[in-house]
């Protein structure tokens, strides 16, 4: 009897120290984009239009943010009626994606966007706030857009961001107004080896990144292809 109580009593310290002392927001169930939480949200929002008439929803974004995160899902509109619970890996309950609509006109389809690239930018403005918003520029990349000096701003390694798509480590660069955004040429350059559709110059062409994926290019500047098909920063 002492033996039970005692085997119950560790087991019951394991599971405690299991939950409260690894980090909600690393726990693994909260870090993978599951295709059946995507499809259990995209027919709540579908169900949600049907029943408003054509309603979305949605917060309200100001209208020149970032197209890629200017629609997140308002899970307020849509939990408990039209879906049970928030998903775990949701931002909302602890997780590391925000869920949000593209092609909002046409065919609202659910996406996400990996915040844990925010928070990559977020500490590399933290680093330039501390410079008194300097930036030294390392190289000139295309029109306004530049590789930053991250050893002058006192980064022992250049910040990068791992990418959904391949797994690379991905740089970062500034444009001229400060802004940091993420580098996918290296990502886009492996999709269009594999690309069978039309493609032109001066269109923007990050949509072939997301087409057959779950998560978004969030944060990063435009890309169109070059005379050679590769591609290259859309400047105006």
């Amino acid at each position: 009897m002492k033996k039970t109580i005692l085997f119950m009593l560790l087991l019951f310290i394991v599971g405690f120290l299991a939950s409260c002392g690894y980090p909600q927001s690393e726990r693994a169930e909260n870090q993978i984009p599951y295709e059946d939480q995507l499809i259990t949200v995209q027919n709540a929002v579908n169900q949600y239009r049907g029943a408003t008439g054509g309603l979305l929803p949605i917060k309200t974004r100001d209208m020149d943010i970032d197209q890629y995160i200017k629609y997140p899902v308002d899970f307020s509109l849509i939990v408990p009626d039209y879906t049970a619970e928030v998903p775990t890996n949701a931002f909302e309950t602890g997780g590391i994606f925000q869920y949000v609509l593209m092609d909002v006109e046409e065919n609202p389809t659910v996406k996400l966007v990996d915040l844990q690239a925010a928070e990559v930018i977020r500490s590399v403005n933290v680093r330039k706030s501390a410079n008194g918003g300097q930036v030294p520029i390392a190289e000139i990349l295309a029109d306004n857009v530049y590789k930053f000096n991250h050893e002058a701003m006192g980064f022992s390694e250049e910040p990068t961001v791992v990418s959904p798509y391949t797994g690379r480590n991905l740089p970062l660069v500034i444009t001229g107004s400060g802004e940091i955004y993420i580098d996918y040429a290296m990502d886009i350059f492996s999709a269009l080896q594999e690309y069978e559709g039309e493609l032109e110059a001066g269109q923007d062409i990050r949509f072939i990144l997301y087409e057959e994926h779950p998560v978004v290019p969030a944060y990063s500047l435009p890309y169109t292809i070059n005379e050679e098909n590769e591609p290259v920063f859309l400047t105006e």
